[in-house]
């Protein structure tokens, strides 16, 4: 599924969606010249009764796919905004530990950012960490375990900076968990056989009209192969038409990183 996630959203829509819908539409049209009118009249009042009960069970499997992808995709953007946020408020806290403590955290906070950016993000598209960011996340933390608080001021200012840095250190372990999609294969098996099942179903029904009834299974495989784009297009966050930026980071390190 990667191979189509990568590919330009019009390219993905044509091969996905427009091709298997009018190869569905063609179906009815073939079986037609195989099986009479009056045969597959017979079969409709059972095959309609079948065809119900499999279109509810595969809209349900289609519809739990698409809000699990979709509630993944939406917190990828939610835990960015939270390690960008991290990130500005070490920037602040930065100002508050003693000069060269201080310093030390801006400087290496903004080679972690610089990393990130550069560097986690094509990473995260292959679906694995950067080794280069979480260097560079191991060093954020030496000049903070390395500052020695004078009094209670400055044990609270550290408590507040290390609690900061687990918000960091917790948002980029989420992104790299999403990064591979959520969608196991099992689940893609039983997605695109359903969805020929399904379609297939359809061929079977005889309607005295039948451009009526193509037009129909091209209705019904449209919205089946939309569905399947869309958990395709966003089930991996970091790559594609459609996908998670670090422009919250990017934004961050424009405001405090000079």
């Amino acid at each position: 599924m990667t191979i189509l996630a990568t590919q330009p959203l019009w390219l993905s829509m044509l091969c996905l969606v427009v091709l298997p819908t009018l190869v569905g539409m063609a179906g009815p049209i073939v079986i037609r010249r195989f099986v009479t009118l009056d045969k597959l009249r017979t079969n409709n009042e059972v095959a309609g009764f079948k065809f119900a009960t499999i279109g509810v069970l595969y809209a349900v499997l289609l519809a739990f796919a698409v809000v699990v992808v979709w509630e993944k995709f939406s917190e990828c953007e939610g835990v960015v905004a939270q390690e960008a946020g991290a990130a500005a408020s070490l920037y602040r806290l930065a100002d508050g530990l003693d000069q060269d403590a201080g310093a030390r955290l801006h400087d290496q906070l903004t080679i972690y950012l610089k990393s990130a950016i550069a560097d986690e993000w094509p990473a995260l598209a292959q679906g694995r960490a950067s080794r280069d960011t979480t260097r560079a996340l191991n060093e954020l933390y030496q000049p903070v375990l390395a500052f020695k608080p004078a009094d209670l001021h400055g044990n609270q200012l550290l408590a507040e900076v290390l609690h900061q840095l687990d918000q960091l250190t917790d948002a980029r372990r989420a992104l790299v968990v999403a990064a591979p999609g959520v969608v196991p294969s099992v689940l893609w098996i039983a997605l695109f056989s359903g969805a020929v099942v399904t379609i297939c179903f359809t061929f079977f029904f005889g309607t005295e009209n039948l451009r009526a009834q193509a037009l129909m299974t091209g209705a019904l495989g449209f919205l089946i192969w939309s569905g399947m784009l869309i958990i395709i297009t966003i089930d991996h966050p970091f790559i594609g038409a459609v996908q998670v930026t670090p422009e919250a980071l990017v934004a961050v390190m424009e405001d405090f990183g000079g």
